[in-house]
């Protein structure tokens, strides 16, 4: 049986709260994200709103006033992660949830444009009956399709709630991406090279790196296709 809670000490590294303090904190169910990726929404709401005390952000919560990628969440753990879109109905503002440049998860306001847009990174693929493909995307996520035109580690931006595709973006050279994991979390920029399991790429800021392809999430063609920071 998973515990609600785990101690503040034992808490994922990207979680910008501090260690100490209360001795316990709450553990998100288990879901659509690994644990690094993600936290539990009352947190993500004390993070965004300032909210002080987990009996306010339940409160809120169980309101039915929180959208998490479109549907009502009431659980004040759900399992809520990277590139989640966080919806505040009645005061009409939208929250993506972001790696921040210190590999920390962090969310940033979004225009209510991409407030149904979520890039999703195809994990693999499986073929059905009927010829029919099953792309598994990040974060959960299964789309089914007629025809095989997408490739391991391309990104889709799709809309929710009817999970339609709107825009396909390849893994390759000059692909703007995120970096998810590694030592270089955080950091984006573009792909200059891709040998077997590694990349290289340029940094906003300048600067060239190498990193295992897995820890790069692609986000656009040549620039971010979504408000990122």
């Amino acid at each position: 049986m998973v515990k609600k809670h785990m101690k503040r000490i034992a808490m994922p590294k990207t979680w910008q709260i501090k260690r100490k303090g209360i001795k316990f904190i709450t553990r998100p169910n288990p879901g659509a994200h690994k644990l690094s990726e993600s936290m539990p929404l009352n947190l993500i709401l004390k993070q965004i709103l300032g909210i002080e005390t987990t009996k306010e952000s339940k409160a809120i919560i169980y309101s039915n006033d929180v959208l998490v990628n479109g549907t009502a969440r009431t659980e004040h753990r759900y399992n809520t992660g990277l590139l989640d879109v966080i919806s505040f109905p009645k005061t009409k503002k939208h929250y993506r949830i972001i790696l921040n440049k210190n590999a920390k998860i962090d969310t940033i306001e979004i225009p209510e444009k991409e407030a149904k847009l979520k890039p999703c990174r195809i994990l693999d693929k499986t073929v059905l009956k009927g010829n029919k493909i099953q792309l598994n995307l990040h974060g959960g996520i299964n789309i089914t399709l007629d025809k095989n035109d997408y490739n391991t580690g391309d990104t889709l931006i799709i809309t929710f709630p009817k999970l339609e595709i709107k825009e396909h973006i390849k893994f390759e050279k000059g692909s703007f991406i995120m970096l998810s994991g590694g030592k270089y979390a955080g950091k984006m920029g573009n792909i200059l090279d891709i040998e077997g399991n590694k990349i290289k790429f340029k940094s906003t800021g300048g600067n060239d790196y190498e990193t295992l392809k897995r820890f790069a999430f692609v986000i656009g063609k040549k620039k971010a296709a979504i408000k990122i920071e």
